[in-house]
């Protein structure tokens, strides 16, 4: 599905959307986030929300930049060639698995986003909390809690969902909050939280804050899977898709949805588990197309309130061998790649930012002179 991105018009700050789809999301992000440096816009982003490869790939820009959010010139200076190097040199799936080298760590075989998560400690140098990241923008780390089907969110000072109520991050590290973000059901499994651990408070509905009380949890742990379970999009924290209307009216929103289209065909055979999954990708795809179109009627109606960019993008033709064909068809993994397909997926979503700002102008401008590009040597 296709949806015209409209003008954000002449505010200066805007709210992000990063989806999930593994390593073929944060590449195609990066694509999406190269284009925006250039027009100078990284310095403008107040809120982000992510799932699933948008977490991580905000979490690996982070690390790589100290803890802060990257201006234009570092990212295109810094940011994208060193995740460029790194996305093509190892793999985050086999950094998780050789966690099980350590007898110590086989505990973790059901629940492997813990390993995913002591390997972005150990292997990829991931050792920040999670309150000594930057304060802005305001990212919104996004899960799903098992136990009730609730989005589940990580914030810089907080963790939980309105059902079980909140608590502190003082002393969590970045790393789980980022594992979480790869917690898909039947292949990498929840990461496992003790709730004794941690002290949770809970209020009513639109209470003041000051009014929350501490609860005891009914649940001796929480499993907390992918965020892309409940939204792949990563657009609830902005957008209530059951008004159609935005819950951050100050801040336009951009989405990057880089979440594989359903692929047609279908030929497993009667006694095939891959049946199962079929149908689970077709409810998933279901779910994502009502999140998209909702917020695409939204755009149509709300001049200047925000873009959304789609792997799929009608504006670009997936031609057999395009880029936007390979990007669009290429897996859901967080395998190593190779230079030339990571080459192929970032110029796509650059592409698909490209030709959603000409043919609906993307970016805020502070005149009526559009910005020059930023181009570095």
């Amino acid at each position: 599905m296709e949806s015209p991105a409209v003008s954000i018009g002449p505010r200066s700050d805007f709210a992000l959307a990063l989806s999930g789809g593994g390593v073929r999301a944060m590449v195609f992000h990066l694509g999406v986030l190269k284009y925006l440096a250039e027009q100078q816009a990284l310095e403008r982003v107040t809120q982000i929300s992510t799932v699933s490869g948008g977490s991580l790939l905000v979490g690996l820009m982070l690390h790589e930049n100290q803890g802060q959010w990257p201006d234009s010139v570092t990212f295109m200076q810094h940011i994208y060639p060193a995740l460029q190097a790194k996305l093509c040199s190892r793999s985050l799936l086999w950094s998780a698995l050789r966690q099980l080298c350590n007898p110590l760590n086989w505990r973790f075989l059901l629940s492997r986003a813990n390993l995913l998560a002591l390997a972005l400690q150990k292997e990829w140098g991931v050792s920040a909390l999670l309150p000594e990241i930057a304060a802005k923008p305001d990212w919104s780390i996004n899960g799903t809690t098992a136990e009730n089907g609730k989005r589940f969110r990580f914030k810089r000072n907080t963790m939980g969902d309105y059902s079980i109520g909140y608590a502190s991050t003082s002393g969590f590290p970045l790393a789980q909050a980022l594992a979480v973000s790869a917690a898909f059901p039947g292949g990498i499994g929840p990461l496992s939280l003790k709730t004794r651990r941690f002290k949770w408070m809970q209020r009513e509905w639109e209470a003041p804050l000051d009014s929350a009380v501490e609860v005891r949890l009914p649940f001796k742990k929480l499993r907390l899977y992918d965020g892309g379970v409940y939204d792949n999009l990563g657009l609830e924290p902005f957008f209530d898709a059951a008004t159609g209307q935005t819950k951050r009216y100050e801040y336009p929103i951009i989405v990057s949805d880089a979440g594989a289209p359903l692929k047609p065909g279908f030929d497993a055979g009667v006694l095939s588990p891959w049946r199962l999954k079929r149908l689970a990708d077709i409810m998933s795809d279901q779910t994502r197309a009502l999140r998209s179109r909702t917020f695409v009627e939204y755009l149509k109606k709300a001049s200047g309130r925000g873009g959304y960019l789609s792997i799929a993008s009608a504006l670009i033709e997936p031609f057999k061998g395009s880029d936007a064909a390979f990007a669009a068809g290429f897996p859901t993994t967080l395998n190593r790649l190779k230079p030339e397909v990571f080459e192929r997926i970032a110029r796509h979503g650059y592409a698909v930012a490209q030709a959603t700002d000409r043919e609906y102008p993307l970016l805020p401008v502070a005149s009526s002179r559009t910005p020059e590009p930023l181009v570095l040597s």
